[in-house]
Parts: C-alpha cells; sequence; structure tokens
C-alpha cells in the first residue's frame, strides 16, 4: 500500500461508497510485516476449513470462504483493515461480482459480511485476537475484537490456540460478543446447519488435533479425497498465482499512470513520446 487510490468526487446527492470507494483492485491483499508467525499449521488448519466449510441449506455456488485475505471494512476509513487466519461467507458468490478472483474482502463491495471468523493463536497475537489489547486511539485502527463484534457485527468469532489445543468461541448477541458452551463437543451454528469442533485425526499425513467442520447432529464433513486434495492444493496455487500477477500488473499500471501526470505537469505529453518511440 504504497500509493493512495483516487477517489471519485462526490455528487449532490452523495454517491453510494460502493461507487465512490475503493473497490478491491484498489485494495488488494498486500503482505506487509504484521505480528503473528506463520508456519505449516497456519496453511493446513485453513486449508481443512476450507475444505469442509459445506453449509447443507446454501447453494455451494453462494458459500465462500478464504484464508489470509485482507478485509477491508471502515468506509470512514478506507486503508484500515484486517487479515483473519480464516473466514467464511453465506450469500456470496465465490467470484467477485461474478466473475473475478478476489484481491481482497472490501466488505462495502461485497453483499455479505463474513458469518464466521477463525484465528489461530500466535504469541505475536494473542492480546488482538482476544480484545484484551488496549483501546487504540482515535486516529489508529480498532482491534480485530472491536471490527468483528462492532462494526461488521460477525455472528460467530472463534479463536484457536495449537499449542493449548483450547477452543475460545463467541456468539453476538444484543450487539456484543457472549461466550458460546460446546453441545457434545462441538460448537452449533443452526443457522448454516453447521457446528464446528476439535477433531483427532490425520489429514495431509500429520496426525494432531484439528479445527474442523461437522455437522449440527456431530457427523464429520468428510473432505475430499487426496487426488482432489491435491487438485485443491494446485487450484490454489494457481489462484495465488494469478493474483500476484493481477497486482503486478495493477501496480505496474498505476506506475505508468503517475509517470505519465508528472510529464505532462512538465508540458510533455506522453503520447507524442509513445509515436516517437
Amino acid at each position: 500500500m504504497t500509493s493512495s487510490p483516487h477517489y471519485i468526487p462526490q455528487s449532490d446527492p452523495p454517491l453510494p461508497p460502493w461507487e465512490t470507494l475503493p473497490t478491491m483492485y484498489d485494495l488488494p491483499s498486500d503482505n506487509p510485516e504484521e505480528p503473528g508467525l506463520p508456519d505449516d499449521f497456519h496453511f493446513l488448519q485453513p486449508l481443512l476449513l476450507y475444505l469442509t466449510f459445506q453449509p447443507i441449506n446454501w447453494n455451494p455456488e453462494l458459500v465462500y470462504s478464504a484464508a489470509d485475505l485482507n478485509l477491508y471494512y471502515d468506509i470512514q476509513h478506507p486503508l484500515w483493515y484486517k487479515r483473519p487466519d480464516w473466514f467464511g461467507v453465506v450469500g456470496v458468490g465465490k467470484l467477485y461480482k461474478g466473475q473475478d478472483l478476489r484481491l481482497s474482502y472490501v466488505t462495502w463491495q461485497e453483499p455479505a459480511n463474513p458469518f464466521v471468523v477463525i484465528e489461530l493463536l500466535s504469541p505475536g497475537t494473542e492480546d488482538e485476537d482476544l480484545g484484551t489489547r488496549t483501546e487504540s486511539a482515535a486516529d489508529k485502527p480498532p482491534s480485530k475484537w472491536e471490527v468483528y463484534e462492532r462494526i461488521l457485527r460477525i455472528p460467530y468469532y472463534i479463536v484457536f490456540s495449537r499449542y493449548t489445543n483450547e477452543l475460545r468461541a463467541f456468539q453476538l448477541v444484543g450487539g456484543h460478543y457472549e461466550p458460546m458452551n460446546l453441545t457434545h463437543g462441538c460448537l452449533l451454528m443452526p443457522e448454516i446447519n453447521l457446528s464446528l469442533g476439535l477433531w483427532q485425526g490425520s489429514f495431509r499425513d500429520i496426525e494432531r488435533l484439528w479445527l474442523r467442520w461437522f455437522t449440527l447432529e456431530g457427523k464429520l464433513i468428510p473432505a475430499p479425497t487426496e487426488e482432489a486434495v491435491a487438485a485443491t492444493e494446485r487450484a490454489i496455487i494457481a489462484e495465488q498465482e494469478a493474483t500476484e500477477a493481477k497486482q503486478e500488473a495493477a501496480q505496474a499500471k498505476r506506475k505508468a499512470e503517475q509517470l505519465a501526470e508528472r510529464l505532462r505537469q512538465l508540458g510533455v505529453n506522453p503520447d507524442e513520446l509513445d509515436e516517437l518511440l
């Protein structure tokens, strides 16, 4: 995020935010230095959640989930974002406006906010993830807890520590997060006919305690076969590469536009330079 996006001037009456504020093309998921310790678990655990997030009462084409993707949340501060380890949305297509892979999730450009967010605790993120961080200043971004609870009002917020295998869950009740209790070892989410729980088993040939999706009755939702998993992983890698290429192209275009504008300020017509070349 080295340059600020160009805003469309407001009209009278004002245009809606999805027409004037930055879109995902202006706000891609850059990879800035942030607290947390990326590791194999932060790849495998979101992958398992992705593979088993299958709300049976929703059309699969209207179920979306993402990991480590920038989540932009505040129309008053359009450059502020959080980067959940994993989140799921229902009522949203897999492609942005039905035609493009997402570079980020920009809430004012989308039909729905995330339904559930999952954070995987790291030593550097615990205070932020659990809402115990000191209240932020007025001109500083709020904590994840504040964003999920107060701004986006996400119905379910889950925090899991692989170091202690402790699972903590919160449900939005009356505008505030209240701790959730386990029912037969699972966290029930009746709105999507799913529950979330811990499972001791082998995923990608690694035996450990994993967080994964179940039916409301506690039946395990199977992940695809190993062949399908491999295909999914290849698709994820291809999607990441496509996203990186789009970001590089967008950055190159912005630099070219800035250079052309600078030349015009110096009295040089960049179009004439193109003709000479």
